[in-house]
């Protein structure tokens, strides 16, 4: 007699955990950075030119808040695609377009580009080419059924 499909369990697949995780890992590096700036940790800032730390502390409230959404949305899109949930997907696009608003204000409208120079431009680029990826993962589990 066949099985009823209905009843399997599906199985999340193994690249789920693997990009999820390395997700999480890489949104709570993301985090780190966020909290050890915003409470101006004096150890972690250290390592920064007076130059930076300048911008860095100087940055409009509505910035650090799209950074904040940035960040705080690309660790709970980790956490939910570990989940397997849907919502993953518009978090982390969310995710995405703050990261994006908040590079077009650093690079185009400030002096980031003076500030960081073309080390703190290549980071960037590596942030949104990971967030890119992650959302483009979430939204192919998601048409799979991966995620519900």
């Amino acid at each position: 007699m066949p099985e009823d499909t209905s009843a399997l369990e599906f199985r999340t697949p193994w690249h789920l955990w693997a990009v999820g995780i390395l997700g999480l890992l890489w949104n709570a590096l993301g985090a780190f950075d966020y909290l050890m700036t915003e409470t101006r940790n004096a150890g972690y800032m250290g390592q920064f030119s007076p130059e930076q730390l300048d911008f860095f502390y100087g940055l409009p409230a509505w910035a650090v808040a799209f950074w904040a959404i940035a960040v705080w949305g690309g660790l709970l899109g980790a956490i939910l695609l570990l989940m397997r949930k849907r919502l993953a997907v518009p978090v982390l696009l969310i995710s995405l377009v703050s990261m994006v608003v908040t590079a077009i204000r650093n690079y185009v409208f400030a002096s980031g580009m003076e500030v960081t120079g073309g080390s703190g431009l290549a980071f960037t680029v590596v942030i949104f080419v990971v967030a890119v990826a992650l959302w483009l993962y979430g939204r192919r589990m998601a048409r799979t059924g991966v995620l519900v």
